[in-house]
């Protein structure tokens, strides 16, 4: 869904200095992929869709390699030099946040937090009012719990789980960690934060505490999901939320009509759109932005990165097709490659272990069998033989073949670019071409056949 501005004074503060340690990796925790995305730029594309006036990311742990994976220009860095704590981090942006807005703080390891459960919370504040996503889980180990008035059961503070007494540790309602607090609040009271607690941090989580103290109300929203607020610690839970992550689009294919032969058995890392009657059967991998028109069918084990496929197109198992436009009712594979640049018309066929390459190839023709095209333009009706090659490559440079309109080409043919075969040329069975053909003409070039008398096959010697 598209969203609009809720504040024309929205900050928002992206947490993404943390270790990750657990992750067991020196990557950096929120550079690990999801959906392949990494986790921050999952964040980061979220925050960008409530139109904050702007955005700013703490980095520490492996900064460098976060500000270079992340190639936006309209962001606003920081570095938290030591870690120690959320409150610690978001004091370091606040020289970035104005007093008359307000701060909205996500995590860059908490990837899945929806637009809509956003929205939710921003619109339960009013004027002056802290908010805060909590959760209600039924195991709530490891998480700050939520500590609420008996009487009016308003939020009274946040309690981290190893502060926590026997009574609090019952509490069931936790913090997520996002909330919104209205920048004026935290110039007040981050640099009255104490750091005096098991962990020795300073806790963002305490100017909970404080606005309670003040008699300032704190709004409370919970996500549409409890996956939402999940975060990532470790690689087991990084692969709970892809899974999580390709459920929900799975169920958004099937709800607009598409057939998943098995839904639990698909992943759409970028976007995937489909008309009406699509057919993707098991294990298929979705890139980048992937188009497929009305009857598209995709066999078992494809991957399909940056393509548009037109109606009634079938793509057979095991084919590997980036960066090409596919028109309608072609027949593609098995265990095809089609390469970057590459356009077919319709009607084309490209059958199995055939790899196409930056070649436009035109309506109806066939290349079904053990076949590489490189570089090339294909005229119309054309047959590509068993085993040819255009070797487009010379050591240094690449050069182009033209193939035009209704040329048969034989089997375990080479063309050595740059080569035009002209309409209606037939071309022997086993040729070397490196010459322009005539029209409608055969074409042979084959070294002399010989036979040699008194030969005698090799025969295995034995052993010693």
């Amino acid at each position: 869904m598209k969203s609009t501005s809720i504040s024309n004074k929205l900050n928002i503060v992206i947490l993404a200095a943390g270790a990750g340690k657990r992750m067991q990796s020196i990557l950096p925790k929120v550079l690990h992929t999801l959906a392949g995305n990494s986790l921050l730029q999952h964040v980061i594309n979220t925050a960008r869709r409530l139109l904050p006036n702007k955005i700013c990311i703490v980095i520490g742990h492996g900064g460098e390699a976060v500000r270079k994976a992340i190639l936006d220009d309209d962001l606003i860095w920081i570095t938290q030099e030591q870690q120690l704590g959320t409150g610690h981090a978001v004091m370091q942006a606040l020289p970035h946040l104005d007093k008359e807005e307000q701060t909205l703080v996500l995590y860059g390891d908490v990837p899945l937090i929806n637009i809509a459960t956003l929205e939710k919370l921003i619109q339960a504040t009013k004027n002056e009012q802290c908010a805060l996503m909590t959760a209600v889980l039924p195991d709530a180990t490891g998480y700050g719990r939520i500590v609420r008035d008996v009487k009016s059961k308003g939020i009274t503070a946040i309690v981290e789980q190893k502060e926590a007494n026997h009574e609090q540790l019952a509490i069931r309602e936790i913090n997520t960690g996002i909330m919104l607090i209205p920048n004026q609040y935290l110039h007040e009271w981050l640099p009255e934060l104490k750091n005096s607690n098991a962990q020795q941090e300073y806790y963002l989580t305490d100017v909970i505490g404080m606005a309670a103290k003040l008699g300032i109300e704190i709004a409370s929203a919970q996500p549409l999901n409890t996956w939402e607020v999940m975060g990532v610690n470790n690689k087991r839970q990084l692969a709970e939320l892809e899974r999580i992550y390709q459920g929900e689009r799975a169920n958004e294919l099937l709800e607009q009509g598409v057939k998943l032969i098995d839904p639990g058995r698909i992943d759409i890392r970028g976007s995937l759109s489909c008309e009406s009657d699509v057919e993707i059967d098991v294990n298929c991998i979705f890139e980048g932005n992937v188009v497929l028109g009305k009857g598209v069918k995709i066999g078992a084990n494809c991957i399909l990165k940056n393509v548009t496929v037109a109606a009634d197109t079938h793509i057979h198992p095991y084919s590997l097709i980036e960066d090409t436009e596919i028109a309608n009712d072609c027949r593609i594979g098995p265990y095809a490659r089609i390469r970057p640049g590459t356009k077919l018309s319709s009607k084309v066929h490209i059958g199995n272990f055939v790899e196409v390459k930056n070649s436009q190839i035109a309506l109806g023709t066939k290349a079904n069998h053990l076949s590489y095209i490189g570089d090339s333009i294909i005229g119309k009706g054309v047959n590509i033989g068993a085993g040819t090659i255009t070797c487009n490559y010379d050591g240094a440079n690449k050069y182009q073949t033209i193939i035009e309109d209704d040329v048969f080409v034989g089997s375990d043919t080479q063309f050595v670019a740059p080569v035009r075969i002209s309409k209606g040329s037939t071309i022997g069975a086993g040729s070397t071409i490196t010459k322009d053909t005539p029209e409608n003409t055969l074409t042979l070039a084959r070294s002399k056949q010989v036979s040699i008398s008194g030969w005698k096959r090799p025969v295995k010697k034995a052993n010693k």
